[in-house]
C-alpha cells in the first residue's frame, strides 16, 4: 500500500469518502438524543483541587502562535503523525505513549480496545506495538488535515477507502525503515514505528492545526472527584487523580498503566465522550465484525482536570470540522494543557 503525495484535498473529496464508508448500510452520525448517563465518579470532599483562583473567561479562540493547537503547550509548528496501537494485556506495556499530544481509545472486535496516539509537539524514539487501522479511524482523523497514519496493515476491503482518505499512509511493507520487530515480544504484538521516519516518508506534510479543542482555566464548579471508570464490553479504564503529578494516572483492566520509557502514563485531561458505536461492513480475520465509531455529530461528555469531573456536551457538525466542548449552559469548556486522552465510549 502506499501512500498518497500531494496538496490537502478539498472538504467535498473527504466528505465523499466518509459519505462512502458508511453509504453501505445507510447509517447516520450521533444525534443528541436523550442526554445519557456519564461515567460514575467517586467523589472526594476531602480533595482540594489545585488553584484556588477564579477561572478566567471561557476560551473560544484556537491556541496563539507558539503553542500547540493539541496541548495548548509551547512548541514549535510541526506535521502530525497518528499511529494505531495495540492494547491486549500481551502489548502492555506500551512504548511512547507519554510523548503524544493526544490518545483516543476506541473499541474493536470483541468489545476490547485500541488506542489512536497522536504525535507533533514531541516525537519518541519508538512507539507501539502497532496494529491495524479500522475504519473508524478515516473520519476520526479527518479534522487533522493529511496527516501520516502509520499502522500494520488493514482489512483488503478497506484499503480502497483508506487510500482515498486525505491520510499519508505508512506500514511496514511501505516504509520497512520505518518499523522495527521487538525480539522481546512475540508477533503480532511486537511491531514498533520511528515517528520521526515515518513523517521523513511525507515531505508535504502539513503542520498540526486547529481540531476544536480548547486550553485554559477550569470553569466553576464541577465535582472533585479522586476516581472515574470507564467500562466497555471488554475492557475498563480508571483514572485516578495524582494531586502530586497534577495529572491522571491510567489504569486499564484494573492495572496502572506505563510506558516502557516514561513510566506511568498521566494525562492532564481526560475526556470521555459519549458516541454511537455500531457494527460496520467490516469484519476482522476472524469473521468477527468491526465495530464502527460515530464521532461526527453531538452528544453528552464527562471532562477529567484539576482533580474535577464536568458535565459536557460534544459537538462535531461535519466529518471535516474539528469537536468543540461545551458546558451544559453552552459556554466553552477549555482543557488543561498537556496531554489530553479521549475515551469513545458507548452511549449508556
Amino acid at each position: 500500500m502506499t501512500g498518497q503525495h500531494g496538496t490537502r484535498r478539498p472538504g467535498r473529496v473527504l466528505t465523499a469518502v466518509l459519505c462512502a464508508v458508511t453509504a453501505a448500510g445507510l447509517y447516520g452520525c450521533s444525534d443528541p438524543g436523550p442526554r445519557e448517563p456519564s461515567p460514575t465518579p467517586t467523589p472526594s470532599p476531602a480533595t482540594t483541587p489545585p488553584g484556588t483562583t477564579a477561572p478566567a473567561s471561557p476560551t473560544t479562540a484556537p491556541a496563539p502562535a507558539g503553542r500547540s493547537p493539541l496541548t495548548g503547550l509551547p512548541a514549535r509548528p510541526a506535521p502530525v503523525v497518528a499511529v494505531k496501537i495495540d492494547n491486549v494485556q500481551a502489548a502492555r506495556p506500551h512504548t511512547g505513549l507519554g510523548a503524544a499530544d493526544l490518545v483516543y481509545v476506541e473499541q474493536v472486535e470483541g468489545g476490547v480496545t485500541r488506542l489512536l496516539a497522536v504525535y507533533s509537539s514531541r516525537l519518541p524514539e519508538l512507539t507501539g506495538p502497532v496494529r491495524s487501522a479500522r475504519e473508524s479511524d478515516i473520519s476520526l482523523l479527518a479534522p487533522y488535515g493529511r496527516p501520516v497514519l502509520a499502522y500494520s496493515g488493514a482489512q483488503s476491503a478497506l484499503n480502497p477507502l483508506l487510500n482515498a482518505a486525505p491520510l499519508h499512509l505508512v506500514t511496514e511493507s511501505t516504509a520497512p525503515g520505518a518499523f522495527r520487530r521487538s525480539p522481546d515480544r512475540a508477533a503480532p504484538h511486537n511491531l514498533y514505528v520511528r515517528p520521526e521516519r515515518a513523517l521523513a516518508t511525507d515531505p508535504s506534510a502539513e503542520n498540526a492545526q486547529d481540531i476544536g479543542f480548547r486550553f485554559g482555566s477550569a470553569p466553576p464548579g464541577g465535582t472533585p472527584v479522586d476516581t472515574s471508570s470507564v467500562r466497555f464490553p471488554a475492557a475498563r479504564y480508571t483514572f485516578t487523580w495524582s494531586a502530586a503529578d497534577r495529572a491522571w494516572r491510567v489504569a486499564m483492566d484494573g492495572r496502572e498503566a506505563r510506558a516502557t520509557d516514561t513510566g506511568p502514563l498521566t494525562p492532564e485531561t481526560v475526556v470521555v465522550q459519549r458516541v454511537t458505536i455500531r457494527p460496520s461492513d467490516f469484519r476482522d480475520k476472524f469473521g468477527s465484525v468491526s465495530p464502527y465509531t460515530e464521532t461526527t455529530g453531538s452528544g453528552s461528555a464527562l471532562v477529567l482536570r484539576d482533580g474535577r469531573s464536568y458535565e459536557a456536551r460534544w459537538s462535531r457538525p461535519t466529518p471535516e470540522a474539528g469537536t468543540t466542548f461545551t458546558t451544559p449552559d453552552g459556554k466553552p469548556l477549555a482543557f488543561a494543557p498537556g496531554q489530553t486522552w479521549v475515551v469513545l465510549a458507548p452511549r449508556g
